[in-house]
């Protein structure tokens, strides 16, 4: 009698989560190549953005395509790993339209399923999409990253030409920023301008020259007809001329993107970026865009989380509110994200906004709103 009795009591809990396995492939299965497929489309999306922006005009002024390729494929990484948190949201959002338009939804809940039921697999493959998305910009991104300066070095060494733009900029690891007005088909510079300074710091030498050469497959620049100006603390010290001056460069860094002091800091693994952090608090320097990318590591692969969470709660709402969410409106509220990323992102950087704040505010707009919706949805 015992053993029937526990039999009768076990075997209904065993049908339920039999039925909750089957319910949480079911939903993956929906979803997976959603998500996919929306990871190839936002990684093309920001590729073609970087050969539009980037490549694209290094290549019409001379650049080796091969070293323009390999450049590419090094910008892979960093683009996935800001498409994936995207694609989860994409394919949340067009998968739970599905179900809700084909009525699947209120099958399951008319099995017994509970609503809060259709989460578990949802932010389960949030939470490792999460996860991916971090370990890939933690490990992976900053040795790409380092590969991709000296693509950029052999770019500019290779052909000189690529950086034909007004007052273009490249700098070496002795703190040396170098300014071209203009390189010439010949490979030759003019209105060059050369600034050896320390951060913080006033310059301590500026040389110009009308004229000069960067060497072709050297780290060299030839200076012709130019002047050297030495200084200490702001003052004049030596002022010397010279008919032609040979200097060697060291670790050649061109600027050929929109890199900024804040991009490189999401390429900077987590552990060196607080210390670089500390360093600058010690020397009284401001560390708003630093922090902020600091916090930018954490929030941009956990929206994940915050997308999935989001996602179901807009669902359910939909659902009992006899509407859909369709293609038009998962762009909307991917651009949503987008806008308030950029926003937040820029103040936080420049300090108009606490690093935390503008950091996290876009994944706790989400968070938020789901809430909001499964409060509004439990009302129906």
């Amino acid at each position: 009698m015992v053993s029937a009795r526990v039999d009768k009591q076990g075997e209904p809990r065993r049908r339920r989560s039999s039925l909750g396995g089957r319910l949480d492939a079911y939903l993956l299965q929906e979803i997976l190549p959603l998500m996919l497929a929306s990871l190839v489309v936002v990684v093309l999306l920001f590729v073609l953005y970087a050969l539009y922006e980037v490549l694209a005009p290094i290549l019409a002024k001379g650049a080796s395509p091969l070293l323009v390729v390999r450049l590419m494929a090094f910008s892979l990484p960093e683009a996935f790993g800001r498409a994936l948190p995207l694609a989860m949201l994409f394919a949340v959002l067009l998968g739970f339209s599905r179900l809700s338009s084909d009525a699947e939804i209120k099958s399951i809940l008319a099995g017994g399923i509970a609503p809060l039921r259709l989460a578990v697999p949802i932010m389960t493959l949030s939470v490792a999409v999460a996860l991916l998305s971090f370990v890939n910009n933690e490990l992976l991104v900053p040795r790409v990253s380092s590969q991709a300066q000296q693509t950029q070095r052999d770019i500019v060494l290779d052909n000189p030409r690529v950086l034909v733009s007004e007052k273009a900029v490249f700098t070496d690891n002795l703190n040396r920023a170098i300014i071209v007005d203009r390189v010439l088909s010949s490979d030759r510079l003019e209105g060059i301008q050369i600034v050896h300074m320390a951060p913080g710091e006033p310059p301590r030498e500026i040389m110009t020259a009308d004229a000069g050469k960067l060497e072709r497959g050297s780290a060299t620049i030839v200076l012709f007809k130019g002047v050297r100006v030495t200084y200490s603390s702001a003052q004049v010290v030596t002022i010397t001329n010279f008919e032609e001056a040979r200097l060697p460069v060291r670790d050649l860094q061109a600027s050929l993107g929109r890199s900024t002091g804040a991009g490189q800091a999401m390429r900077t693994p987590t552990s060196q970026l607080v210390s670089q952090i500390r360093e600058n608090k010690a020397k009284g320097w401001a560390t708003a865009d630093l922090e902020t990318a600091l916090n930018r590591k954490f929030a941009e692969p956990l929206a994940a989380v915050a997308f999935g969470f989001f996602g179901v709660m807009l669902a359910l709402y939909t659902f009992r509110a006899g509407a859909g969410v369709g293609l038009v409106w998962t762009l909307l509220l991917t651009f949503a994200y987008y806008a308030t990323w950029s926003v937040f992102r820029v103040m936080g950087e420049q300090g108009a906004l606490p690093p935390v704040v503008a950091a996290w505010t876009p994944d706790l707009l989400y968070v938020v709103g789901g809430a909001v919706l499964w409060a509004l949805s439990s009302r129906r």
